[in-house]
Parts: C-alpha cells; sequence; structure tokens
C-alpha cells in the first residue's frame, strides 16, 4: 500500500472512532501507535526504534517522562508527546517537550492527541524548541500538500536536512492558510475593514461595519462555492459531457424539479457530498459519467447525465441532513446522516444504484 494510502485509511479511522476514545491510554493505542508503525514505519516494540516513557532528567525536574523517542543510529530523533483525542492541543500541553528539547539530540518533537500532530523544531533559537509549529496534520481534514513532508519523517525517507530547510516556509505558509480559513469562516473586524474600504467609498461607520459584515461574509462563501464549481467543471469536461462510452439516450429528458433556478446556491457540503458519492460510484463505472445538477429541493448526483438514472439526492438544506437513495422503482428512500462522510456508510446502496442502470 502506498504512503498516501496507508494516510488515508488511518484517517478514515480516526473518523470512524475518535468519539469513542476518552483517554490518553486509549489513544495511544488506537492513534498514535498505529501512526508510528504503519504512517512512519518504526518497530513501536522495538526499544532500540521506539522509547515509550523516555526519560531524561532535566535539571531539578526528576524523572519527568515523555511518552515516546524515536530513536535512530542510537540518537533520539524524535519525540512525541500524547494527549486524550478529545481534548484540544494546547501550547500548555507541551511543557515536557520544552524541556527535554533541549538535553537531547531531537531537532524534532510532535504534540499530537490522535487526531491532530502538531510537528516542531528550532527555527527561532537554536536547540530550543519554537512555540508554534511548522506542521500541523489534521487527521479528519487531511492536507495532500503536507503528505511529502509527513513522509520526510518515515524511517524509510527520513531526510532530516530536508525536513529543517523547509520547516520555515511550511510554518507560515500553514499558518496563513489557517488564518485565510479562519477569516473564511468568522471574518474579524479587521478583514472586513480591508475589503469595505475597499469597495465602499463613503465612511466606515459602525452602520457600514455592520452592513459589510454581513456582505463580506456572504461574498467570501460565494467566491469560494465559484471555485470549486469551475475546478470541478475542468476536472469533468465542464460538468456536463457524457463519456463517449456512456450509451445515447433515447428517450425525453424528464422535466422536473431539477430545472436549474436562479435561486438556487450550490453549498461546499453539496459538492463535498457529490464528491464522496462519486468516488464510490466509480468503482462501478468511469468517473466522468457521473455528474450532478443542483435544485431548489435537493442536490442530484446522476448518471451519464439523465434524470432518469439518479444515484443519489443530497437533501442539505436543512438543519437535519438527508442521503436520498431511489430503488428500481425510483422510490426514495431518506437516510440521515449527521455528517457529510457519513455517506460512506450507504456506500453499498449507491453501489447498487449505478448496478441497476448497467
Amino acid at each position: 500500500m502506498e504512503f498516501a494510502d496507508r494516510l488515508g485509511a488511518l484517517a478514515a479511522k480516526v473518523k470512524n472512532q475518535a468519539e469513542a476514545i476518552g483517554t490518553e491510554e486509549a489513544t495511544k493505542n488506537a492513534f498514535v501507535m498505529p501512526f508510528i508503525s504503519t504512517i512512519l514505519g518504526y518497530d513501536v516494540f522495538d526499544p532500540l526504534e521506539v522509547v515509550p516513557e523516555y526519560t531524561a532528567d532535566v535539571g531539578t525536574k526528576k524523572g519527568e517522562k515523555v511518552d515516546y523517542a524515536i530513536v535512530r543510529g542510537g540518537e533520539v530523533q524524535i519525540l512525541i508527546e500524547c494527549k486524550p483525542s478529545l481534548g484540544q492541543l494546547k501550547i500548555e500541553h507541551a511543557s515536557q517537550l520544552f524541556r527535554y528539547f533541549s538535553v537531547t539530540n531531537a531537532r524534532l518533537a510532535a504534540l499530537t492527541n490522535g487526531v491532530v500532530w502538531q510537528f516542531y523544531t528550532d527555527l527561532d533559537a537554536p536547540n530550543r524548541m519554537d512555540a508554534k509549529p511548522f506542521l500541523v496534520l489534521d487527521l479528519l481534514d487531511l492536507d495532500e500538500t503536507l503528505i511529502p513532508e509527513i513522509q520526510k519523517l518515515s524511517k524509510d525517507s527520513f531526510d532530516l536536512d530536508s525536513i529543517i530547510s523547509a520547516a520555515e516556509e511550511l510554518k507560515y505558509v500553514g499558518a496563513l492558510k489557517r488564518e485565510i480559513a479562519g477569516q473564511f469562516r468568522e471574518p474579524s473586524d479587521e478583514w472586513i475593514k480591508f475589503f469595505a474600504t475597499r469597495v465602499y467609498e463613503g465612511s466606515y461607520t459602525q452602520r457600514v461595519r455592520e452592513q459589510f459584515t454581513l456582505l463580506v461574509a456572504k461574498a467570501a462563501k460565494q467566491f469560494l462555492t465559484e471555485r470549486v464549481n469551475d475546478r470541478l467543471k475542468t476536472a469533468l469536461g465542464a460538468g456536463s459531457m457524457v463519456s463517449a462510452e456512456a450509451p445515447v439516450q433515447s428517450e425525453p429528458v424528464v422535466v422536473d424539479d431539477l430545472d436549474r433556478d436562479t435561486e438556487i446556491e450550490t453549498t461546499l457540503e453539496e459538492l463535498e457530498g457529490y464528491q464522496i458519492v462519486k468516488a464510490i460510484a466509480c468503482g462501478e463505472v468511469k468517473p466522468q459519467r457521473i455528474t450532478q445538477r443542483d435544485a431548489k429541493s435537493y442536490f442530484a448526483v446522476l448518471l451519464d447525465d439523465n434524470n432518469r438514472k439518479p444515484i443519489a439526492r443530497l437533501h442539505f438544506n436543512s438543519k437535519q441532513k438527508y442521503l436520498g437513495l431511489l430503488d428500481e422503482n425510483k422510490v426514495e428512500s431518506r437516510h440521515a446522516i449527521d455528517a457529510v462522510d457519513d455517506i460512506y456508510q450507504h456506500a453499498e446502496g449507491i453501489r447498487e444504484a449505478v448496478r441497476r442502470y448497467m
């Protein structure tokens, strides 16, 4: 299995089990040890490679332990401190890492709750761990651009010089991406003023600030939606082109509430759901045969861009989300889902819908 596939498989496990893991010890067994062994490739049962409860006396602090130390060539290279998976990681949790970093040869340290991995080095001052991570890996929201950097930490590809040389750029690019994402989710006063004063010619009063708080948030959401749509159109050949191997339809297209409407707004959640349904359906047909159409009442995923061949319907316009699956008589059954990822639980029903049209 390729490195990215192994990482994806662990991410899927984390998504399914994270809420059931309540203690630090359970987090280590379920998520941290598999990451060290399956992803990084170190033998967690070989004390020459992975030392659990690693101890190094620091000044007046005696007998304190770091959860794991990864050793290469007899020298500690990576220190790992663990916290329960349900808890949020805070810099205060890294106090032992700070102390141990200065008295070992380690140039890398990781703070993790099994879900999020924060990697640190000593960019700001030699032999002193930085206060901010240079790389943050979230297994619930995998950033594919980070996969090659994580691979450099693995046993087979370990490249400390390359990791350190790339760390500064990774640190600031990652921080900027997280800041931009935060501004898109909840614009700050500075962000709102920055854009408002560039498009509004009057005085920036309290009333204008309140007005543009809504406008900036709405514009940001529409901008992201349009960018995602553009990417999908490019990937699917303008989104509505039927594959050359798809059969030509002789029957008339049924005109129903799938007709486009100027009030329809395709959301990022709908597009994410479409990508999941498409990924599942691609086990049966070529990806270019899976298309989508949005409507006021639901978002439809179709085979061959044909209304008579619905694969699934996404009802995401209310607080409770539903996945709609249709039987051979086109009778729809709705399945309540709490998150878009829950669509994977209905993979067989989606595949069956595709096979029915084959």
